[in-house]
């Protein structure tokens, strides 16, 4: 296998991890709406993602983001956006 391959695997493995967690808060939510803030404070899925020459603002979810797009094209999460708070659910 080469490394793109195994790089793809093991990220689809963290977004389906991600989704095992949302499943599991989902009873703690109306409509199993559960907040992305919440998955990403839960799993701590902050990061700086920038080098450390240059100058972010504190962490941010890009990697949550990213994985819950897969998860949104593999058609296993629904999202849905209430004023400016993000949440997911399973399909």
């Amino acid at each position: 296998m080469n490394s793109e391959k195994r790089v793809h695997n093991l990220i689809n493995e963290l977004a389906q991890e991600v989704l095992s967690y949302i499943k599991t808060q989902e009873p703690s939510y109306m409509d199993r709406w559960v907040p992305a803030s919440h998955v990403k404070s839960s799993l701590n899925l902050n990061f700086v993602a920038v080098p450390k020459g240059n100058i972010q603002y504190g962490a941010k979810g890009w990697l949550f983001a990213i994985l819950a797009r897969i998860l949104e094209d593999n058609d296993q999460v629904e999202y849905q956006k209430v004023d400016s708070r993000a949440y997911y659910r399973s399909k």
